[in-house]
């Protein structure tokens, strides 16, 4: 029976006792009998109102949280979506980014120079959705695609055990192979609109197994792991021993103070690469829709390539400063067996008082968080750097095509990072093509509207 139903008969029943019971004391009299009555008739009401108050306060009492369900989830934000099963063994989460660009380009002596035809031009840049997580506390997964450029190309997608002893984590499936600071800081987090010209030569997504763990309280990391060259879908073939690259990094943090507002970084990485068909490397300038390569080496045989790569990071408050330098030393024989290389430096200030984070279990950097996000009513106006790098790659070497020049870039940038999710960017390159009997320029400036969660 409803509550208040309950509460209604139990009145009607206390009414009825009261007008229809005798005097209380004969001597009393019905002026007085009448307001004992009404008294206690009140009193009566009272109290059946606190207990329909209290059951009715009861019925809204959530349950127990420790009669959870161990497979119940909590779905909650941070940073992105998240779920959690109650006795944390399962923790899953849903997230993806949205990289939107516009650029302009001039320069009509390099399109000469190159004989190509330079256009403007916008782009969506990155489209990506991911599904990640930890099932029953001590396997991880994620699973990531991008759908930019008219297809479907799998990212990440990864299964890994945790807490192996003596090896750290062992990672099976498609993800970056452990090779150069900005390649493996994600472009979510990245300084520049586009990664600096020696990333040319720096290995990319490919299908392996690889170990890594942080050791020494996380003052350290290291991480070694076997490949073989594949396609965006993840799938690749190879005769014997060809196609397989065993690649390595090891990162050391010899200071590191105030939570990471004030940090030394420095690493190094080695790739040994067995390639199955030819090589070729080629480099826009550091915009993608530009639509042609300022330099390209053309297709070259090579039995191995050797890949050497030294790293150095500073953050000092709002200051950062960071720089690469990247080899790759061929056994190409007919082509002189190049040594092809590159570095960048570049340095960053924000204007807001933030810093750059870095993530200690991975060694590379991570999510800026604005100290005020933007909102006008309050105050606040998201975090602000300003930033300018030189960045330069060397393909003018031993009988390679005419094509395969030197490039330097200068990349001066903005960025306004309106909250932990939301930045906008924008870039302005000079970059100059030399060798080869050319030498030419271009000036280029992009933006960059962004979204990742």
């Amino acid at each position: 029976m409803p509550i208040r139903s309950i509460a209604f008969a139990t009145l009607a029943v206390v009414c009825s006792s009261v007008m229809g019971s005798s005097p209380l004391n004969g001597d009393t009299k019905p002026d007085d009998q009448l307001d004992l009555k009404v008294r206690s008739l009140e009193f009566k009401i009272d109290q059946q109102a606190q207990r329909l108050s209290n059951l009715e306060a009861e019925k809204r009492i959530p349950p127990d949280a420790s009669k959870t369900a161990p497979n119940d989830f909590k779905v909650y934000w941070n940073q992105g979506i998240r779920m959690d099963s109650a006795d944390g063994a399962f923790k899953l989460k849903l997230g993806g980014r949205l990289f939107v660009d516009w650029g302009w380009i001039s320069g009509s002596g390099i399109e000469d120079d190159l004989e190509t035809d330079l256009q403007d031009g916008a782009e969506i840049r990155t489209a990506r959705f991911y599904f990640a997580g930890t099932v029953y506390q001590n396997i991880g997964f994620k699973l990531e695609v991008d759908f930019t450029g008219g297809d479907v190309d799998f990212k990440d997608a990864y299964i890994r055990l945790k807490e192996i002893p003596w090896l750290g984590s062992i990672t099976v499936g498609h993800f970056e192979e452990p090779f150069n600071l900005e390649e493996l800081t994600s472009n979510k987090y990245t300084t520049f609109i586009e990664r600096a010209l020696p990333n040319a030569l720096t290995p990319k997504r490919n299908l392996g197994v690889m170990s890594g763990d942080h050791i020494l309280d996380d003052r350290m990391t290291w991480a070694l792991g076997l490949f073989r060259d594949v396609n965006d879908f993840a799938i690749g073939h190879s005769d014997g021993g060809n196609a397989n690259n065993l690649t390595g990094r090891i990162t050391g943090l010899p200071v590191y103070a105030d939570k990471g507002r004030k940090l030394l970084h420095l690493g190094g990485a080695y790739s040994l690469r067995h390639p199955e068909d030819s090589v070729r490397y080629s480099r826009r300038p550091e915009a993608h829709f530009v639509n042609s390569p300022f330099t390209d080496t053309g297709n070259f045989e090579a039995d191995w390539i050797n890949l050497f790569g030294a790293e150095a990071a500073m953050v000092c408050g709002p200051f950062s400063a960071q720089s690469e330098f990247i080899a790759a030393s061929t056994d190409a024989d007919a082509s002189g067996s190049p040594c092809l290389n590159g570095w960048y430096v570049f340095g960053s200030y924000f204007l807001t008082g933030e810093n750059r984070p870095y993530d200690t279990t991975t060694g590379v950097f991570k999510r800026v968080k604005p100290k005020k996000n933007f909102n006008l009513a309050a105050g606040g106006w998201g975090a602000w750097e300003i930033a300018a790098r030189f960045s330069n790659l060397n393909f003018d070497k031993g009988d390679l095509p005419d094509s395969a020049t030197e490039m330097n870039d200068v990349t001066v940038g903005v960025n306004w990072y309106l909250n932990p999710n939301v930045r906008f960017m924008a870039n302005y390159i000079r970059s100059c093509v030399d060798g080869n009997d050319i030498s030419s320029a271009a000036d280029i400036f992009i933006m960059r509207a962004q979204i990742d969660f």
